[in-house]
């Protein structure tokens, strides 16, 4: 099971409680939120929101402040081979991006599925080239197609 909240030297990612997404889905501005967030990714992620669920939506919280977000996109499930498997999404505000945050937030996550026996994939938009860098830099090697015009990278259990 994931822990309510994950942290590593420089990030904290709590899940997302009903006051986050209440907040989220009503445009309501949180404090200790930076004035990036929530970016369109954030707000499409609310919609994956499910009180107490471990594989939701996290914030990725730097010196107290909420950058961005990452999780998945529900529990794992068997993929074609059997293997459990679940997306990831990553993302926050331009600001930040180029400091390694995400990944080592990312990093965090993947360290959990990989003691639980859980592959990950990520779809990205092959235009989106800080997306590709941090999927890349992970160990999301296999290419496994397209879908919704996004590449979907799969990183092989460690």
């Amino acid at each position: 099971m994931l822990p309510d909240v994950v942290t590593t030297a420089r990030v904290s990612l709590p899940l997302w409680d009903a006051a986050v997404v209440a907040a989220l889905r009503s445009g309501e501005r949180l404090p200790r939120w930076h004035a990036g967030f929530p970016r369109e990714d954030d707000l499409d992620a609310a919609g994956l929101w499910h009180d107490g669920d471990p594989w939701g939506p996290r914030s990725v919280v730097v010196g107290g402040w909420v950058v961005g977000s990452v999780g998945f996109f529900g529990a794992p499930e068997p993929a074609a081979d059997g293997v459990a498997e679940v997306e990831v999404g990553y993302g926050i505000v331009p600001e930040g991006r180029g400091r390694g945050i995400v990944p080592e937030a990312v990093e965090a996550l993947l360290e959990l599925t990989d003691a639980a026996g859980v592959r990950v994939r990520a779809s990205v938009a092959p235009g989106n080239t800080a997306g590709m860098r941090v999927a890349a830099k992970l160990g999301f090697t296999e290419l496994r197609g397209t879908e919704d015009d996004r590449l979907v990278m799969v990183r092989p259990l460690r």
